[in-house]
């Protein structure tokens, strides 16, 4: 068994508010020892249900999350840095797990929610699907061949993952009432909860196909086309220097046969 874990910071239970997410925020050294508690706890759970299992855990939060003085025996750590937007998965692994996430851009109550730049993505659509982190990554796994299983983060999170993945297995840790509000489980609580939720979702590996939520276009000489609309002040040369075209004033689009190719 080989399990990947993809983490961010924005999806703890402890984690609401922007100043905590930063490295030179005042709230980041708390959030961090959250996080890699729940790292903790994610890794406990996978083992209680595969004591063999080679666990991944890619620390992929912007400035990083994950304290490797406290990580977790029996894991591997793939640190925070100059990583391929892959982060090295690939078709050996038998599950895709994402630890500490938040909903995309412009949820309803979705506490700290965002799609990859809280500064500078308004919203993120593939083949006309509106998309988040969760739904970029799902699908990139999706096309690999390995099934999403696994999500923490608030409600918000975790209802946006089962409209895509209907099969997974969510840790709710927080209720989202704002972008910068929720109502939390006491940490201990959400450990405990995690660990429950890892170990059911690696028993149902065995039952459950890789998803590939993002809808194929018909007729068209490339597979994926993806249009990001960004905020009004955001200078657009983070997406012309990757190939993108402009579509109006705050809309660029690209367009490629694989979701590696594109913004994800």
């Amino acid at each position: 068994m080989k399990i990947y874990v993809l983490t961010d910071l924005e999806g703890v239970a402890g984690v609401a508010r922007w100043d905590q997410t930063g490295c030179d925020t005042p709230g980041y050294p708390t959030a961090v020892r959250l996080l890699t508690a729940e790292v903790t706890a994610c890794v406990a759970g996978i083992h209680d249900a595969s004591p063999g299992a080679e666990i991944w855990v890619w620390d992929a939060h912007g400035p990083g999350g994950i304290d490797p003085e406290r990580f977790p025996r029996g894991a591997k750590l793939l640190n925070n840095g100059p990583v391929p937007k892959t982060g090295f998965l690939d078709a050996s692994f038998d599950a895709l797990f994402l630890l500490g996430q938040h909903a995309m851009a412009s949820t309803r109550d979705g506490n700290l929610a965002h799609s990859y730049s809280s500064k500078n993505i308004e919203s993120i659509h593939i083949n006309g699907l509106e998309v988040g982190e969760f739904g970029c990554r799902a699908a990139f796994a999706g096309e690999l061949g390995v099934p999403t299983l696994f999500v923490s983060g608030d409600d918000k999170v975790a209802a946006e993952a089962r409209a895509l993945v209907p099969d997974i297995v969510a840790a709710e840790v927080k209720t989202g009432l704002g972008p910068q509000v929720a109502l939390h489980m006491a940490p201990e609580d959400a450990r405990t909860l995690i660990r429950a939720k890892a170990a059911e979702a690696v028993r149902r590996i065995p039952r459950v196909s890789p998803c590939r939520p993002i809808p194929q276009m018909a007729g068209q000489t490339k597979r994926f086309r993806q249009v990001i609309r960004i905020w009004g002040r955001t200078d657009p040369g983070f997406l012309l220097r990757r190939g993108f075209r402009q579509d109006g004033t705050r809309s660029f689009w690209i367009e490629a046969d694989r979701l590696v190719d594109l913004y994800i």
